[in-house]
């Protein structure tokens, strides 16, 4: 591990609790049936588990070390700001590999992810010390990315009861080994990383640089106004609607309860119609990404 570069959690302060580092979801089960499936992430990358990527982004980035790594990154080619189509579709592709790939396909992403990676550090002019290769800054994104699908997850499909959640958990370790993080690093029980991530989320401090930046990101900017405009306010909504209230009140921004209700109910409209939806429409986004890694890795081509 990256030693020095951020202080030991702190443990002897009050935890936060999940109501401020959690996003409410009321939603019941759609279905139930007397032959329960397991509840595994793989069956959670329908394409509407993308609907918060912004959002996920803007959690990642609430660790300033994460937030400064980003905005003065030195890798051009993949900008947030610069290149937004070209980042968000390595992210994506980063979440099917990590959940989908076979054990040498996430071997060749993450030796792709460490040879960009190697640019990203702090120098004598960053507010922050910060190395990319840190693995409790990996540990953090990657906690934001489970968080995010399980989340999304949840509001197509209902809440899962703590069994479900458990297995659901267990089978999403892969989106931080495929990284840099060990097997003993990941939290050992569901239960755990919830701990962990309320502690965790104590470290999360948006200064005004960081929130200029974020605020941009919620509305878009990076992205032709031609394209933005038609969907400025739904995406702008459901970002803020994945955002937990402590990210939310760090960027000054407005959730009413009468918000939570419509962003529930968009759900519920999405899940009744995903029910007439072919998975080849379903998951093919996913689908498509992972024939598209594999067209990489066979053609030597560059993967991010």
């Amino acid at each position: 591990m990256a030693a020095g570069y951020l202080p030991p959690l702190d443990t002897t302060k009050a935890e936060l609790t999940t109501a401020q580092t959690r996003i409410k979801i009321t939603t019941r089960k759609r279905r139930v049936t007397s032959l329960r499936k397991p509840a595994r992430v793989q069956e959670a990358l329908d394409f509407w588990s993308f609907a918060g990527a912004a959002a996920n982004v803007v959690m990642q980035l609430g660790w300033p070390e994460v937030a400064y790594g980003v905005m003065e990154s030195k890798v051009e080619s993949g900008s947030l700001m610069h290149h937004p189509w070209k980042r968000a579709r390595t992210t994506t592709q980063y979440l099917a590999v990590a959940i989908l790939g076979t054990e040498e396909e996430r071997t060749a992403f993450r030796e792709a992810v460490n040879s960009a990676h190697r640019h990203v550090r702090s120098d004598e002019r960053s507010p922050v010390k910060y190395n990319a290769f840190n693995r409790e800054l990996q540990m953090w994104v990657a906690a934001c990315l489970f968080i995010g699908i399980e989340d999304s997850h949840q509001l197509l499909h209902g809440v899962m009861d703590e069994e479900e959640a458990e297995e659901f958990y267990q089978s999403s370790k892969t989106l931080g080994t495929t990284l840099q993080v060990p097997d003993d690093m990941w939290p050992r029980s569901r239960k755990e990383f919830d701990h962990y991530w309320n502690v965790a989320s104590q470290r999360i401090v948006i200064d005004d640089t960081t929130c200029e930046f974020l605020n941009d990101l919620v509305d878009l900017k990076m992205i032709n106004p031609l394209i933005r405009l038609p969907f400025v306010n739904l995406l702008r909504f459901l970002t803020i609607g994945f955002l937990p209230p402590l990210f939310r009140d760090q960027l000054g921004l407005e959730w009413t309860t009468d918000d939570r209700r419509r962003f529930e109910h968009l759900f519920t409209f999405v899940s009744i119609v995903n029910k007439f939806l072919p998975k080849s429409i379903r998951f093919g986004g996913s689908r498509w990404l992972m024939r598209d890694l594999r067209h990489r890795i066979k053609h030597d081509r560059p993967m991010i």
